[in-house]
């Protein structure tokens, strides 16, 4: 019989994240490497696990995520978002902590288009007066 898991969506600037969990051991796998592997830098990590250290179940769920899309921090905070959703559907009793931690909640900031007559969003030729 295959085992029950718990889905979250989470999405975070032009990154999509959908994360499964399950009860487990404690296995943390991306896009089928290793969380270590595909996510090498420390604060990425950190900011993934802040679900689980909310909760208190950091090695008692085992996560399998497929993330796509944008760049490292994108990523890592889809990756967050979805595991916390994921965790409040395998427990209702864990959605007010998290809800209380702001991990629940979609950060909405994108990146700003580009503008005609300017060089990035913002930024405009340097102003010559002759």
């Amino acid at each position: 019989m295959a085992e029950t898991y718990y889905e979250g969506v989470g999405r975070r600037k032009e990154s999509t994240a959908r994360v499964r969990v399950m009860n487990g051991t404690g296995e943390f796998i991306v896009n089928g490497k290793p969380m270590e592997e595909y996510f090498p830098r420390l604060g990425d990590s950190r900011q993934i696990f802040l679900p689980l250290d909310e909760i208190g179940s950091k090695g008692s769920v085992d996560v399998s995520v497929k993330v796509k899309g944008g760049g490292v921090t994108g990523q890592t905070g889809a990756v967050m978002m979805g595991l916390a959703r994921a965790l409040a559907k395998m427990n209702p009793d864990w959605h007010p902590a998290l809800a209380k931690a702001s991990l629940l909640r979609r950060d909405a900031r994108m990146r700003e288009r580009k503008k005609p007559g300017l060089k990035r969003a913002r930024k405009a030729p340097t102003y010559t007066k002759r």
